[in-house]
């Protein structure tokens, strides 16, 4: 993805560069209050819809345990979240606009059985959400024209990972190297090869760890290639899909196991005929685009990089990134 005139008249990869901006800037605000109501039940829920839940939820849990926090964590979709007693939980909501419809749902029915750990995580001031919420954060990426959610994902995320951080008493690592090798992501240069076999794809596969990355891209796959995907948790493409996968899918496998790379490479290559690549921290058996290890902080890499392939790919046929037939910004309105 490149800075030149024929990207950037799309504000889709305006805003994927004024991400960098928001993590050189990102201050997660005055979080002690809701630090004390985590130490105090010991365990944390989070909510919203999309690409406001998925990615940031997801990794965030995905480092708490890493961390070996004593923590019950865990994330789903706000109408689900409905069904269960979150009584005991402190309980985060992610709405962009704060008007999403599933979301204040659910914080309508807490608050009227009078939970009082609700708090909300929004771009926006003044919002819907903020009449539930016993403090509501406010992001400061601004506003995105763009259908899909880019700038925002990545401070939601770096919010919810520096909360966890505080609660244990740290900060997170690295956070002043993130924004040169996010931008250095953001404009790698992808393999032609990558691209013409994203072009040509029937499906798009994105395989990975359970911690919202993998499954946040399939999603983008939709919004910015315009192109049928599925997100492949762990090794599940080992267990099945491959008995209707062709040899015009792609495969895109984020920091794959190495050690089930030899299997890999038997099923989907030797049996299946389908193109499989690779992101990650080094070089692979398949066609690798590599990014710099962060440790904790090494998800938002690859996401750059994801973003990336899907940008080459999305011009490379010709698309028009901004304008989507039927997908909207804010999905489904509170009130509509």
């Amino acid at each position: 993805m490149k800075k030149q005139e024929n990207y950037t008249k799309f504000a889709l990869v305006n805003e994927m560069f004024e991400a960098v901006d928001v993590i050189k800037d990102f201050h997660a605000g005055d979080t002690e209050g809701v630090i004390d109501e985590i130490k105090k039940t010991s365990r944390l829920f989070f909510t919203g819809e999309g690409s406001s839940r998925t990615f940031p939820s997801k990794n965030a849990i995905e480092y708490g345990r890493k961390c070996g926090m004593a923590l019950d964590m865990a994330s789903e979709g706000s109408y689900q979240a409905c069904e269960y007693d979150l009584n005991s939980f402190v309980v985060f909501a992610a709405s962009n606009s704060g008007k999403t419809k599933e979301t204040l749902t659910l914080f309508d029915g807490l608050k009227t059985k009078n939970h009082s750990n609700l708090y909300g995580l929004t771009a926006n001031k003044n919002t819907p959400l903020e009449q539930f919420c016993k403090q509501t954060f406010v992001l400061g990426c601004g506003s995105e024209d763009a259908i899909a959610a880019t700038k925002s994902s990545v401070e939601q995320a770096l919010f919810y990972q520096s909360l966890l951080a505080k609660t244990a008493g740290g900060e997170l690592k690295n956070l002043d190297k993130l924004a040169p090798a996010f931008e250095e992501a953001l404009t790698v240069d992808i393999p032609v090869e990558l691209t013409k076999a994203l072009a040509g794809a029937e499906t798009i596969y994105f395989a990975g760890r359970n911690n919202g990355l993998a499954e946040e891209l399939a999603v983008k796959v939709n919004e910015i290639v315009r192109k049928k995907s599925d997100y492949l948790e762990g090794t599940s493409y080992m267990h099945g899909i491959q008995e209707v996968m062709s040899p015009k899918d792609v495969v895109i496998l984020i920091d794959p196991y190495r050690s089930e790379l030899k299997k890999t490479r038997e099923i989907m290559i030797d049996q299946v005929g389908l193109k499989v690549f690779v992101i990650a921290m080094e070089d692979t058996m398949f066609p690798t685009i590599k990014v710099a290890e962060l440790g904790e902080l090494t998800n938002y890499l690859y996401l750059a990089v994801g973003w990336n392939v899907l940008v080459e790919a999305g011009i490379n046929l010709g698309i028009d990134l901004d304008k989507a037939e039927r997908a909207q910004k804010v999905g489904n309105v509170f009130g509509s």
